[in-house]
């Protein structure tokens, strides 16, 4: 052990940096890719045909069955003239849209009985139940685990580096590889998730605790 290399860390900080770039876009839009697919499979998993319910719960026990890694590599075989980075956003958002799902349907399950009573006792379309009625209760119950599903999904992009996206840690490992470095390399990739994740799960924590009350 040489000790840390305060230089090659210098060097590195703005290559951490630049991956971070990437690491946040993909986690902002596979988030959002989650939350409105999960959404979509929640209410589709109430469906009263079977012809709609059955392929849907089929697609997200695969998705939940299979790892990430797999299904990034998988992607990036069958869709070759993709933009990794696309293939990169759209896997995560399917892979946490199983999870999110999961999330919404407790969250409708939990809006009560008598909602549901009032609705119809007001004879209110279906579409007009969902979007003025259920749809505002579930989604604020839900808010911190979907928040903690998006810190997850950001502390799983490193696995993006598999299929060549330029994210933290592909940075780090380019530059380790190059300088034989990777003491600082990682060392720094691991300090900027750490200082983007901790505030963000403190920030989760507040948000459960203010709407448990």
């Amino acid at each position: 052990m040489n000790g840390f290399d305060w230089e090659a860390a210098g060097e590195v900080l703005p290559l951490v940096l630049q991956g971070f770039k990437v690491t946040l876009l993909a986690t902002v839009l596979g988030t959002l890719v989650a939350a409105v697919l999960g959404l979509a499979v929640a209410v589709a998993g109430r469906a009263p045909s079977r012809f709609v319910t059955v392929p849907v719960r089929v697609v997200m026990e695969f998705v939940r069955s299979t790892p990430l890694l797999v299904q990034l590599v998988g992607a990036a075989a069958l869709f070759n003239t993709v933009e990794p980075l696309t293939i990169g956003i759209v896997v995560l958002g399917v892979h946490y849209a199983a999870y999110t799902s999961e999330v919404y349907r407790a969250g409708i399950d939990g809006v009560p009985k008598g909602q549901w009573e009032a609705c119809r006792a007001l004879s209110l379309p279906p579409r007009r139940t969902w979007q003025a009625v259920i749809l505002p209760q579930a989604v604020r119950n839900v808010l911190p685990a979907l928040g903690n599903y998006a810190i997850s999904m950001f502390k799983e992009t490193p696995f993006l580096a598999v299929i060549m996206v330029q994210e933290m840690v592909f940075e780090a490992r380019k530059y380790g590889a190059e300088h034989f470095a990777y003491t600082e390399a990682f060392t720094l990739a691991g300090l900027v998730f750490l200082v983007a994740s901790y505030p963000t799960s403190l920030l989760m924590r507040k948000l459960e605790k203010r709407l448990g009350h």
